[in-house]
């Protein structure tokens, strides 16, 4: 068989097979970056093999990635994900002076676990931090995929999350009370998460009560002053020479048709697809659809 029919029947195969999640292994282990800062990273796939990193958005975890990951691994990769600093099961910074760059040197970290350069696969804060090392130094990156992010968003649509985010400083009596407040923020959604997963975004305080897992301090310097860091991006962003690909919501509101065309205009080079019914959370909204299209992506890079 010809070598690119092999290659088309090879992509046909995986497109076929992604409908069903993979269970595939998964290994755990610490990585410590500065500040003596210990991130929770899970592996799949064999070391040696072309590795992927998943960095999640702000208020996330690894586990975001699972369906993903699992899917890409059995692809033929390594792939990496880390629950961010502040975040999970990661450490939380005991001065809680937070700052970006902090979170550019642990991806930067992250990516040199892999064998060879990896390919940096960033949603929201993750992405942002994906631009700005991807930006700075090619080394720990041999290409991008960007989830529902560029490097100017609509402020409207980033009001929303930190709205959300803010909105529980006293935390929650029962995972059942949770559950109604996740079912209510993502209305579109058909089924309701688990138990089991709502708990993986949750810890118990000394009062008893549940609160987000990740570390409320982090909402000023990252989240709240992002505005701030918009300057650097777009510099950053048009430093990119890896390839990038730009997977988008089409019912997003944090980005737009201008924020989208806006970053195709600083990154010339790069690919843009859509994901129809997904908003913000593209991954969680229609990991097939949003899989496949990592997955093509993929394949242009192991060639």
């Amino acid at each position: 068989m010809p070598l690119i029919c092999k290659a088309a029947a090879s992509i046909l195969l995986r497109m076929v097979a992604i409908t069903e999640i993979p269970l595939v292994p998964v290994s755990a282990r610490q990585v410590v970056v500065g500040e003596g800062i210990r991130l929770a990273l899970e592996e799949r796939g064999e070391h040696g093999r072309p590795g992927a990193v998943f960095a999640h958005g702000f208020g996330q975890t690894r586990h975001a990635w699972s369906g993903t990951s699992a899917r890409v691994a059995a692809s033929g990769w390594h792939t990496l994900s880390y629950d961010s600093r502040g975040h999970g099961d990661s450490d939380r910074l005991p001065s809680g002076d937070y700052r970006v760059e902090q979170l550019v040197d642990d991806m930067r970290q992250v990516a040199a676990a892999a064998a060879a350069p990896p390919v940096i696969i960033g949603a929201s804060m993750g992405g942002l931090v994906g631009i700005a090392m991807a930006g700075s130094d090619a080394a720990y990156c041999s290409a991008l995929v960007l989830v529902d992010v560029t490097p100017r968003w609509e402020p409207a649509g980033v009001a929303r999350i930190l709205s959300f985010m803010r909105a529980y400083p006293d935390g929650f009596a029962d995972i059942d009370e949770v559950a109604e407040v996740v079912a209510r923020y993502l209305p579109h959604r058909s089924t309701r998460k688990s138990p089991e997963r709502l708990r993986g975004l949750l810890t118990r305080s000394a009062d008893g009560r549940l609160r987000w897992h990740w570390d409320p301090r982090m909402l000023g310097p990252i989240a709240e002053d992002a505005e701030h860091h918009q300057a650097d991006l777009f510099a950053a962003a048009r430093r990119i020479r890896v390839p990038t690909l730009l997977i988008t919501g089409a019912a997003s509101d944090v980005v737009s048709e201008q924020t989208i065309s806006e970053f195709l205009e600083l990154v010339p080079h790069a690919k843009h697809v859509e994901v129809p019914r997904a908003t913000h959370m593209v991954a969680g909204d229609e990991n097939t659809a949003f899989s496949r299209h990592v997955l093509e992506f993929l394949e242009t890079q192991r060639c």
